[in-house]
């Protein structure tokens, strides 16, 4: 079992900066896709950005130009950096870690609160 552990939300206003973080209990170098989800209220998980295994990434539309997905192997980490921050970016975050060896297993983080205002 992994455990991923999610830190840096909080309360910023418009146009402000925040760096998420998730933690892996173990390597997250055989992880074939490391990624970044978000909840706002009432609304579906929707996903933010991912970075690949090779270290490609995607973002959504909405954030592209904005935030940055990153990882550090060596510490076991994938970033969020958030910059440009918009009220419509309220949400909870949660990252997710893909294993596509020796079977397809997800893992998720129990999320981190991210809140904008206007």
């Amino acid at each position: 079992q992994v455990q991923l552990v999610e830190s840096g939300g909080g309360l910023v206003q418009t146009g402000a900066s925040l760096k998420l973080s998730c933690a892996a209990s173990r390597s997250i170098v055989l992880f074939e896709v490391l990624a970044w989800y978000r909840q706002a209220p009432s609304k579906q998980r929707e996903l933010v950005a991912t970075i690949t295994r090779s270290g490609s990434t995607f973002y959504i539309g909405s954030v592209k130009g904005r935030f940055t997905i990153s990882k550090d192997n060596a510490k076991n980490t994938v970033f969020l950096q958030m910059d440009g921050l918009k009220p419509e970016d309220t949400a909870v975050y949660y990252c997710k870690a893909v294993q596509q060896v020796p079977q397809r297993r997800e893992y998720w983080g129990q999320g981190t609160q991210v809140t904008v205002s206007s």
